[in-house]
């Protein structure tokens, strides 16, 4: 995704709105019809009582005040307050209806954008900064909630008082309403220049903001913290933040002030209308002799102009704001129309763990990670593994172990051959089932924020108590977590860095255990564990592996020696299979890996 994907600057020309992007915006209100009516209908009422007082003073003045009828005075009062008071109420219960439905929509926006990233395949965020992916939820979203929750309600209420105010002025005095309007089609034209200005800002503080997060992300988390403290480079990334973070304040001073010069502009020119419109009324009193105009014409003319200011603005505004609001819907959507490569087939199947066997079999599978990789990663890779077997993985690093891995449970998909479970195409059966089926212990254990328990129940949410101590026990780290102050409830800290390698890799252990799949994925599952511990581990796995299929990547080859096939990869290819004892007397790859490991001395090892 280049740049964009990386919260990078813009560069270039300002990229134009796409046509459908207002037409999506509106069908996001659709669930929400009734609502939108009853806004509607709503301001309307409001709208229509809001012309009332302006009609009141006219006579308050004309025949009240002027004719001494005090009486008058205090009914057309009254009823001025009653106007007034009930279109208060009634702008306060649209704007309760506008900020509800806005909210739902921006929920609903995080909600499909959570759902489809968690359907995007692995290279994605491989490729894509954690905090632009954030950004993307938190940020984008959050910066369309004034258009979503006011701009619906908003501009149906300022056309509707905008248009009756102005039937209402032309019925009063139609020379005072051409001078007030007259400047009208002059603002029109700047609100469109200053709203195409502020969306290309807007685009830039929204990606300034991405890469500040990104970087704050990176170096903020404790993986990012340990890294900057270790290396000595706490002043390379406060230099990086800085930059960053000065970059952001240039775009955002500049989004102010451009909003600010705006509305200043139109609040003077509409403080300076009613001076103008008086001048106009006297010259044509005094000037031409107009018996048509009376004091209280003037007064609720210019009450009714005053009445102009607040919806024009607001549209004006709206035209701003929704043309810049529009550059982050178009960033939304941006995400949402993604391609998911890795979904499910329309004829997919569902199988459940009781009715999977465990077979798995890989037939001329050829992968690569990307169209510009000139060497594909793996190819031609045909083997078999049946139910119960375990299957050794190993070679030198960067062998593609861990990719061959990944295509059992469609992390990644084959670019060429076919991958079965059972005689299925894993492609025909449904994600969820595969998830299900597949147990995996990576060499990089990830642990969430949260309870030791917390994290054992990813494995299987329904589990008991007794259940997970007995995974616990199995992978030999109970009596650990019962010596910990809080016990289960203990919080491990974010991705588990309160506990050590070992015993965040037991409590992944733990995990499958208890998650109990028909294919279980040991990626140097026990890379992290001291010799004691490993041999602990190697007990508590054995009748793990008894009935289930297994496929072990272990760069310590005393981990997979009983192993009931043995595949040695090297470059992406399958160099040698076997046992052990027909590897080892073979003399081959496999040969040299076991006499370079078990040549080292015991010091070593250990």
């Amino acid at each position: 995704m280049g740049m964009m994907m990386r919260g990078g600057p813009p560069s270039g020309p300002k990229k134009p709105l796409k046509a459908d992007t207002l037409a999506r915006v509106v069908k996001t209100f659709t669930p929400y019809h009734l609502q939108v009516t009853g806004i509607a209908l709503t301001v309307l009422l409001a709208a229509g009582l809001g012309l009332l007082p302006p009609f009141l003073l006219k006579a308050i003045i004309n025949d009240g005040l002027l004719a001494h009828d005090m009486a008058l005075v205090t009914r057309d009062t009254l009823l001025t307050l009653a106007a007034t008071l009930v279109a208060t109420a009634l702008s306060l219960l649209y704007g309760y209806w506008s900020i509800l439905v806005g909210q739902r929509i921006m929920r609903d926006l995080r909600n499909q954008l959570y759902d489809h990233l968690q359907g995007m395949a692995l290279k994605f965020f491989a490729d894509t900064r954690t905090g632009e992916i954030q950004s993307r939820l938190a940020n984008d979203v959050g910066g369309v909630q004034s258009v979503l929750s006011d701009t619906a309600s908003s501009v149906l209420s300022n056309v509707t008082i905008v248009l009756s105010t102005l039937v209402v002025m032309v019925i009063m005095d139609w020379r005072l309403t051409l001078l007030s309007v007259g400047i009208l089609p002059v603002f029109a034209l700047v609100g469109s220049k200053v709203g195409d200005l502020a969306r290309g800002v807007r685009t830039t503080v929204q990606t300034r903001l991405a890469g500040l997060n990104a970087t704050m992300q990176e170096t903020l988390s404790v993986s990012g913290v340990l890294l900057t403290k270790t290396s000595g480079r706490g002043g390379l990334a406060l230099a990086k933040f800085s930059e960053e973070n000065e970059a952001l304040t240039a775009a955002q001073i500049k989004q102010t002030l451009i909003m600010r010069a705006f509305f200043n502009l139109i609040g003077l020119t509409f403080s300076l209308t009613p001076v103008l419109v008086y001048w106009l009324a006297a010259d044509l009193i005094v000037g031409h002799g107009d018996r048509m105009l009376s004091l209280g014409t003037i007064v609720a003319f210019t009450t009714l102009q005053a009445r102009l200011f607040f919806p024009l603005t607001g549209l004006l505004n709206v035209q701003v704001e929704v043309t810049s609001a529009l550059a982050l819907f178009d960033r939304i959507f941006e995400y949402l129309d993604l391609k998911q490569d890795i979904t499910d087939a329309p004829d997919a199947i569902s199988l459940s763990s009781s009715q999977i066997q465990g077979a798995v079999t890989f037939s001329h599978v050829s992968f690569r990670y990307g169209p510009e990789q000139e060497t594909p990663t793996l190819s031609d890779i045909t083997f078999e593994a049946s139910p119960g077997q375990l299957i050794a993985l190993v070679g030198p690093s960067g062998a593609g172990k861990t990719t061959l891995t990944y295509l059992i449970p469609r992390l990644y998909d084959a670019d060429a051959g076919q991958v079965t479970i059972d005689g299925h195409d894993i492609k025909h059966l449904t994600l969820e089932s595969l998830g299900e089926a597949i147990g995996v212990v990576t060499q990089e254990t990830y642990l969430v924020h949260d309870t030791i328990k917390a994290n054992l129940r990813y494995g299987r949410p329904d589990a008991t108590e007794a259940e997970l101590v007995a995974a616990a026990k199995a992978a030999a780290i109970h009596e650990h977590i019962v010596s910990l102050p809080g016990g289960y409830e203990t919080v491990v800290g974010e991705r588990g860095y309160k506990l050590s390698g070992g015993e965040k890799q037991r409590i992944a252990i733990a995990r499958a255990i208890l998650k109990n799949p028909r294919i279980l994925i040991l990626d140097e599952a026990t890379s992290a564990l001291d010799t004691q511990s490993e041999r602990l581990i190697q007990a508590a796995l054995t009748p793990l592996m008894v009935g289930r299929t297994t496929f072990a990547i272990a760069h310590r080859l005393s981990t997979i020696l009983a192993a009931d096939l043995i595949l040695v990869i090297v470059g992406g290819h399958i160099a040698e299979r076997g046992t052990h004892d027909t590897l080892l007397a073979a003399n081959g790859a496999y040969a040299r890996l076991y006499d370079a490991q078990f040549l080292e001395t015991p010091s070593q090892e250990n």
